[in-house]
């Protein structure tokens, strides 16, 4: 499902038309998806229903909604903020079947507005639609600061009326705010939003969902999105480069499982990670691989973390490291480098710590130069490491502290020719790039698409909305915002989970897509199971297999 700016929106919407789906037909629909999702909410028949009337589309797919709930046997009122109705046909129809009118011309202290909220179960937000810039202002001001002072004083939202995965903050006995395409006050392109923007419980989205409803703060004002089809061909919007990853793109990615396979069949993943400061983090990764479906993973640790992370995890077979204190060391890369060619998948970088031998070692093996040359290693180390033998990387997630370890590097991506997936957090990719967080959090999106074409390499923006962008300026939006995973580890499982499905023969854009999107998943399962605090990485094990089998379920 791609993701699409306003103008974007609007030359779709013209060749929609173009190719004779009339905007009469589009608008239709849309009104049509928007009384269908409260019918749905079991919020039509009999209930009473305020539909916020503005001038332009948004106001007539609210027209279409008020007349088709009407039809449904809702007591409904079209409160007209500001229309030209003298020649609008949903006006006339939704006038002529009975529905209430009410326009805020006639109601100047907003008496009669604030008396039809307070016997209102569902409000439908259809005052200003996605071309609305600027700060909120007059008669609308008016009318959307008196729409947030009555729903204060209201009671929580019956628990019967929540739809799943709502946020506890929803759960009000306040009427059911549906907003139409966006919330009124909303920037669809950037998410800014006016202090008197409502917050929705259901946003019906038209077409295809608008960049800006991924973006904070927009997003924690959007609800629950429904994108709803009004008619525009997917074939029109082929050529947009931005995709939100859902069911219909992830399902097919998914690495088959034939009757007849062996453990040779769902391929080798090797993982290299972790120290005695972490030990964690080595466990969390290769049980991520495994659970996505990787045939067989071994852990390649500093043996001094053996025992602990041996204690834990019986399924991974261990490669045992030199180290120096349970720092990884270059020396690793003479048990490394003749076994590398048997596996199809690489991770590096959970739990593997910050020291400088550990970086050096980092540095090898993507295939960068030595920082110095001969010079001594570790903390008391005496030895000069040689020149490993030359070896060819198996695509390569690189994560946590290998990300560090690039980041100390200038241009280091000039110097290697491995495919890689890097998977950083904000902070990590503001150090990569030489940045600040804010900087990053500002336009998650550019900067990792930036980042990407920069370096050549699959980029994976972890966090609210996961971004995964290709070299060539392609990119996918994760439809999770997740608070639940805002817990150490989770981005250990998936690192892993990534790596699994390469060890699968899926290649690194695909491989990033589906584990990401598995990952995410499993992080609302979780959610529904415990809520939004107390998940912790582990919690996410066992859900990624049910994941994939509701994918593969449809």
């Amino acid at each position: 499902m791609k993701v699409v700016t306003t103008a974007q929106m609007q030359s779709l919407e013209a060749a929609a038309a173009a190719a004779g789906v009339g905007y009469d037909e589009m608008m239709t629909r849309a009104g049509g998806a928007v009384a269908q999702a409260i019918s749905e909410s079991g919020l039509a028949g009999g209930a009473r229903i305020l539909a916020l009337i503005g001038p332009g589309n948004n106001g007539g797919d609210g027209l279409v909604a008020a007349r088709l709930l009407h039809t449904k046997g809702a007591q409904v009122t079209a409160y007209i903020w500001k229309r030209v109705t003298d020649e609008d046909p949903n006006y006339h129809l939704a006038a002529e079947l009975g529905v209430e009118i009410v326009r805020l011309s006639e109601d100047p202290e907003l008496s009669r507005f604030r008396q039809l909220l307070s016997e209102s179960q569902v409000v439908i937000d259809a005052l200003l639609g996605t071309g609305a810039r600027g700060a909120l202002r007059g008669d609308l001001a008016r009318l959307l600061s008196a729409l947030q002072e009555e729903l204060a004083r209201m009671q929580p939202l019956e628990p019967a009326l929540v739809r799943p995965g709502w946020p506890d903050g929803a759960r009000r006995r306040r009427p059911l705010i549906v907003a139409v395409d966006l919330p009124s006050g909303m920037n669809a392109d950037t998410g800014e939003v006016d202090a008197l923007t409502p917050r929705a419980d259901i946003t019906v989205t038209f077409g295809f969902p608008k960049l800006g409803l991924f973006r904070f703060p927009a997003a924690s004002l959007v609800g629950d999105l429904l994108v709803a089809d009004i008619g525009i061909p997917a074939s029109l919007a082929a050529n947009i480069d931005l995709d939100l990853a859902d069911p219909s793109m992830v399902a097919p990615l998914l690495p088959e499982r034939p009757l007849d396979a062996n453990k040779g069949t769902f391929g080798r993943v090797l993982v290299v990670a972790g120290s005695t400061n972490y030990t964690g983090a080595p466990y969390l990764a290769a049980m991520g691989a495994s659970r996505v479906g990787a045939g067989l993973v071994t852990l390649a640790l500093p043996q001094p973390a053996y025992p602990i992370v041996a204690a834990r995890a019986s399924e991974p077979t261990f490669l045992l490291l030199p180290s120096d204190m349970g720092a990884i060391t270059p020396s690793a890369l003479e048990v490394l480098g003749p076994v590398l060619s048997g596996y199809k998948a690489l991770l590096v970088g959970p739990g593997l710590g910050r020291e400088k031998v550990t970086v050096e070692f980092v540095r090898r093996l993507i295939g960068l130069e030595p920082a110095g040359g001969g010079r001594r290693l570790g903390f008391t180390v005496r030895e000069t490491v040689e020149e490993a033998r030359p070896y060819q990387l198996p695509p390569t997630v690189v994560d946590a502290d290998a990300l560090n370890a690039l980041a100390d590097t200038p241009e280091w991506w000039r110097e290697t020719s491995a495919r890689l997936v890097l998977t950083p957090h904000p902070g990590e990719l503001a150090r990569l790039q030489g940045t600040t967080v804010e900087a990053i959090q500002a336009d998650r999106l550019r900067a990792a698409r930036e980042a990407a074409a920069r370096w050549g390499q699959v980029v994976v923006l972890k966090g609210a909305y996961t971004v995964i962008a290709a070299p060539d300026g392609r990119a996918t939006l994760l439809p999770f915002a997740n608070p639940a995973l805002a817990s150490a580890g989770t981005g250990d499982v998936l690192a892993g989970a990534v790596a699994g499905l390469m060890a699968q023969g899926l290649a690194p854009e695909p491989a990033a897509v589906v584990g990401a999107y598995v990952h995410g998943l499993a992080g609302e399962m979780a959610r529904r199971a415990l809520g939004n605090a107390g998940t912790v990485a582990g919690d996410l094990l066992p859900l990624l297999p049910q994941a994939i089998s509701r994918l593969r379920g449809g």
